[in-house]
């Protein structure tokens, strides 16, 4: 299963997923790392981190986002990167 993380920087929250429960990351809002049609077609689930994200994803692509498994982990981005309360909330939400 390809899973993706996106968050609004990919600095914290969506990296640290990746690497804890495998799966690729992307940013909403960070150029170095921005989200493509191409990476959100590849993912069989998508993961964000807040509500308004997954509102931004319908709204930027629309087409790739109608039938996509879309699931809010509804986590702050009050943490830091592989901080340990991020591990703990991702592994209680798995």
């Amino acid at each position: 299963m390809n899973k993706l993380f996106i968050c609004n920087q990919s600095q914290n929250r969506s990296p640290t997923a990746a690497k804890l429960l495998g799966g690729k990351f992307t940013s909403l809002y960070n150029d170095e790392n921005m989200l493509t049609k191409e990476l959100l077609k590849e993912a069989d689930v998508v993961y964000v981190f807040e509500e308004i994200q997954r509102e931004e994803i319908e709204r930027r692509f629309p087409e790739q986002s109608a039938n996509k498994y879309i699931v809010n982990l509804d986590i702050s981005g009050n943490y830091s990167y592989e901080q340990p309360g991020l591990v703990k909330e991702l592994l209680e939400a798995f």
